[in-house]
């Protein structure tokens, strides 16, 4: 991959990050802030399901900036665009909807068909 799309997607898994990280930061502050003295039980329970949700949420968003900060180092040590299974370059258009993939399209859909294969 040449360095100008290597610096497009560097910068775009960093934007992706800095927003996740900020995103977190905005949780802990409304957690904190929020008056939470409810006298109905149902106001409560529902803050409760909203707090939840949230925090699966950002869950997910704190495995996702693993996954980013792994694909910054893969365009570090030269292996980002590469697909782990079967060494062939993934597609750009693939790397563009999701950066932080590491199969290309081939591959994960025989690793997805693998997967029901094993559900069934």
């Amino acid at each position: 991959m040449d360095k100008e799309k290597l610096e497009f997607f560097k910068e775009l898994l960093t934007q992706r990050k800095a927003n996740l990280i900020d995103g977190s930061t905005d949780t802990v502050v409304e957690m904190t802030d929020e008056d939470d003295t409810f006298p109905d039980p149902n106001d409560r329970a529902t803050l409760e399901s909203d707090r939840n949700f949230t925090l699966r949420i950002r869950d997910r968003e704190r495995k996702l900036k693993t996954k980013i900060e792994k694909a910054l180092e893969r365009i570090e040590d030269g292996t980002f665009g590469i697909c782990e299974e079967c060494g062939e370059d993934i597609s750009d258009g693939r790397l563009k909807a999701r950066p932080v993939t590491t199969l290309c399209i081939k591959c994960k859909e025989e690793q997805e068909q693998k997967e029901k294969a094993r559900q069934a």
